[in-house]
């Protein structure tokens, strides 16, 4: 099979997968979906590792087409509280998605001759905070109620203290902290199969 195809199929699947596991939370603070949402960056580096930085952004528009087609859906589902998904989560979870995976694109690719582990690590970290800063405040922040007036956001706005025990914060601060935190958890353990995936490939064209 062809690895840009592979790679456009495994991104098109997590992207699915993340949009479904949103919707069951983990504790106070996360959902199912953000364990699944940071193994996207992991495609787009092995794409990029191997077939190199233009199929990488091949293989991330083809996400951001996904993930698009399933917030068209989530929009027209009602939920308890309204829509799955409100115009501006979709909007949100569009230009995280984009602006994230292409600084990650974009790094991996000026890194990519440096030691192994640089690329992917540092290219995802800078991907992934830049990912939840956005999402998260096009989402969720009081200060962008313009993008969607009709959509009450209050319960994100609310002052709690920072995951459960730091100063007051809005709630949506505390969820996209945490957030964050598992993404870079994420990000430290797929080094590992990249690592492995790099070995093969050079076990195989030895």
């Amino acid at each position: 099979m062809n690895k840009i195809l592979l790679g456009t199929i495994a991104m098109a699947t997590i992207v699915v997968a993340s949009n479904i596991l949103v919707q069951y939370p983990i504790g106070q603070w996360l959902t199912w979906g953000a364990f699944s949402y940071p193994l996207a960056f992991l495609v787009s580096d092995l794409v990029n590792r191997f077939q190199g930085v233009e199929a990488a952004r091949r293989v991330v528009f083809a996400g951001l087409i996904v993930g698009l087609v399933c917030s068209f859906i989530g929009t027209k589902i009602m939920g308890e509280f309204g829509p799955l998904v409100t115009w501006r989560v979709a909007l949100g979870s569009a230009i995280a998605f984009f602006i994230g995976q292409m600084l990650d694109v974009t790094l991996f690719d000026k890194l990519r001759r440096s030691a192994w582990w640089r690329a992917p690590f540092l290219s995802t970290l800078l991907g992934s905070t830049a990912d939840t800063l956005i999402f998260f405040s096009v989402a969720f922040s009081a200060a962008l109620i313009w993008l969607e007036p009709a959509n009450d956001v209050s319960w994100a706005t609310a002052p709690v203290p920072l995951l459960g025990f730091g100063r007051e914060v809005p709630l949506w601060v505390s969820l996209g902290v945490a957030d964050w935190g598992v993404k870079i958890a994420v990000d430290i353990l797929a080094l590992l199969p990249f690592r492995l995936a790099i070995q093969k490939y050079a076990a195989r064209v030895a």
